[in-house]
């Protein structure tokens, strides 16, 4: 059902309501990516207060990622099937319930726990917050320019959640915790107020429930396994079992989807070269990124000695040049078109990661580390809102919630992936004995970042790809068209209204 808002963005005019709208869906956003980065500063202070173990504090950060990344397939159908605004506002409320015990807990179990229900609850927000932006705002510049300022926000969040947490961390780990509490509960308020109401998808084949069983057990065990595998040793029988498992749970889904009337994914939607640019670049371009802030945190506070706020400062740069390019890079994506800006966008993070292999014990960070932010920023600001542009452009209204579920799953699981491949080859090549020279420490470190500059490096090759003449000529234009529905599949999707 279309938004009664649209008529109103069609005109070219965001009334108030709008604006309230976009607010709401964008705190969300903002709070999901601050939850990943305010944590990783808070775990020595954690784990001291606490008692816990390293493999423990890992959890803290791994629990999260595991209750986002297995269960956002599920949350993206589920807001098409449920409703999309009861589907936020439900998850939404039970994020800052969460983070309200979470700073309150005194048990390591119970902590992990409440991060385990945050990222649950953050993998039914954030696909129900894309589908509702894509199903207000119409296809074209206005959802452009919707789409730059909400991924912005992601973004933005994620580099000052470095920046909270190096400052409430010197006060109390407590505090880093509870801080998205107050601002999910005002979002809440505001949201049941503002956000579109939007009718449940109705359809004559019911709920895939064997489908989405097989789809979220499948990922669950993905993350675990990924997250898992450094510890226990990739070539290990734990390790190997699992991942065949994984294969096995996938294939029963993929032959689930294929005959269910009411599929969790549509299948059919992956026949379209620019959706599976859309999420091969999206799993390239977190999974770089990841690796990389975790290598750089690394470098600067062990072997350089810096402070968690001295670190969290020397990425503020590439936090900043996103949060200044919100409103503006809308209109370079409807001039330029996706896959340009997303083929610069790449080249420009490679080209940053190159740049800091040059670090060594005694950097200049004019020289080397500013410059390498801020290519790192200026890529981030031009692919992230490219890839939600491509992944949800001239899809059908009913299976927005999908398509997004899809794109967030791409997002967790790559960088789920690529971190830990990444600590996997720096554990490799770290020095044996228990006192190592901070030079041997560094050329450990060489190698991991030779890893996300490949991870890279493989995305810009993706997209490069998406600069090939279509059918047309040039006069086709810079749109995105994704694969629509055959005649079969358009008998088994709901009726739309």
């Amino acid at each position: 059902m279309t938004s009664p808002l649209i008529s109103r963005t069609s005109e070219g005019r965001w009334t108030p309501r709008l604006w309230g709208t976009l607010l709401v869906l964008c705190a969300a956003m903002f709070l999901d990516a601050l939850d990943v980065s305010m944590v990783g500063v808070a775990l020595p202070s954690i784990g001291a207060d606490l008692g816990l173990s390293t493999s423990a504090l890992q959890w803290i950060v791994s629990g999260y990622i595991l209750g986002y990344g297995g269960l956002v397939l599920l949350g993206g159908r589920a807001a098409d099937l449920l409703g999309r605004r009861q589907v936020f506002l439900v998850a939404l409320g039970v994020f800052a319930l969460a983070s309200l015990l979470g700073g309150l807990v005194d048990s390591g179990p119970l902590l992990i726990a409440s991060r385990f229900v945050k990222g649950l609850s953050a993998a039914f927000t954030a696909p129900a917050g894309l589908s509702i932006i894509t199903t207000t705002f119409p296809e074209g510049p206005l959802r452009n320019r919707a789409l730059a300022i909400y991924t912005t926000c992601g973004a933005t969040g994620y580099s000052m959640g470095l920046v909270f947490s190096g400052l409430l961390t010197e006060a109390s780990w407590r505090l880093t915790m509870l801080l998205p509490a107050p601002v999910a509960l005002i979002a809440l308020f505001a949201g049941l107020k503002l956000l579109p109401r939007t009718e449940r998808e109705r359809g004559r084949g019911g709920y895939d429930i064997p489908g989405a069983v097989l789809g979220t057990a499948s990922m669950l065990l993905l993350v675990f396994t990924v997250v898992e595998a450094p510890e226990v040793g990739w070539g290990s029988a734990r390790t190997v079992l699992s991942f065949a498992a994984v294969a096995v749970l996938l294939a029963a889904f993929v032959a689930v989807e294929r005959r269910s009337p009411s599929p969790l994914i549509r299948l059919g939607v992956l026949r379209s070269g620019p959706q599976v640019r859309a999420q091969l670049g999206a799993l390239t371009f977190v999974g770089s990124y990841i690796g990389f802030q975790f290598l750089v945190t690394l470098y600067m506070q062990q072997l350089l000695g810096w402070s968690a706020l001295h670190t969290a400062l020397a990425f503020l740069p590439a936090g900043a040049l996103v949060a200044l390019s919100a409103t503006k890079v809308g209109a370079v994506i409807d001039r330029f078109g996706t896959a340009r800006l997303m083929v610069l966008g790449f080249a420009l993070m490679v080209t940053g990661y190159v740049l800091f292999l040059r670090i060594d014990l005694d950097p200049v960070y004019a020289a080397v580390i500013l410059p390498t932010m801020l290519l790192v920023g200026s890529g981030f600001a031009l692919t992230f809102p490219s890839l939600n542009v491509q992944a949800t452009n001239g899809v059908d209204e009913h299976e927005q919630g999908m398509v997004s579920g899809l794109l967030n799953t791409s997002v967790q699981v790559g960088g789920a992936i690529f971190l830990a491949v990444v600590t996997a080859v720096v554990t490799a090549n770290s020095p044996e004995g228990g006192n190592p020279s901070p030079q041997a420490v560094l050329d450990s470190y060489r190698p991991g970042l030779v890893v996300v500059t490949l991870v890279a490096l493989a995305g810009l090759l993706i997209t490069l790809t998406g600069l090939r003449p279509r059918r047309g000529g040039p006069s086709a234009g810079p749109s995105v068209v994704v694969a629509k529905s055959t005649p079969q599949e358009a008998e088994r999707v709901a009726v739309r209204d």
